[in-house]
């Protein structure tokens, strides 16, 4: 009977030993489950603050870029306008140039007669310095072109035809020279 009370209190002991560690393991299991839920909650935190940040930032971001947008809008609204601006400026200008140096002048009964004869005698100058000018721009015109035939000869068509385009007087040129000997003639 001892013996069997001795055996009794081992295993009761074991027993006791046994829930002892399994309570212990399952103190420690729930410990590292709450202390994993911590973290996660942590971590779920972290990230919710750094999207926030983000969004925050890519607001601003949007902003300023929408702004900066407003801004280049309303600078090339300015620039247009300027322009504008200065467009109408030199077309007044130059209206008043043209009436100023128009070769008709105001037509009243009065000044009719002057009028007419102020152009017939502006027409026979400029027929003048017309035949004058074409004579001085064909001399020059050959005078460049002996010069240069040597040159061309080297060049390919192409430019050839755009270097003898360029050096031919264009009618604006002509008009121009034409317009000057009128009036230095008057």
């Amino acid at each position: 009977t001892l013996r069997t009370e001795e055996r009794q209190r081992l295993a009761r002991e074991r027993r006791e030993e046994r829930e002892k560690q399994h309570a212990a393991k399952e103190t420690q299991i729930l410990e590292k489950e709450r202390k994993a839920k911590l973290q996660y909650e942590k971590q779920l935190e972290e990230r919710q603050r750094k999207l926030k940040e983000q969004k925050q930032k890519d607001e601003q971001r949007r902003a300023a870029v929408e702004e900066k947008r407003k801004q280049k809008i309303e600078e090339e609204k300015e620039r247009y306008e300027a322009v504008m601006h200065r467009t109408m400026e030199r077309n007044q200008r130059l209206e008043t140039r043209q009436k100023r140096w128009s070769w008709g002048g105001s037509v009243t009964p009065d000044s009719e007669s002057k009028t007419a004869s102020k152009r017939s005698t502006s027409a026979a100058n400029l027929k003048q310095t017309e035949a004058v000018m074409n004579k001085r721009l064909s001399s020059s015109a050959a005078l460049l072109n002996a010069s240069d035939r040597t040159r061309r000869s080297q060049l390919s068509p192409l430019d050839s035809s755009v270097i003898s385009r360029l050096l031919a007087p264009t009618q604006a040129s002509l008009a121009r020279s034409k317009s000057a000997a009128a009036l230095s003639a008057d």
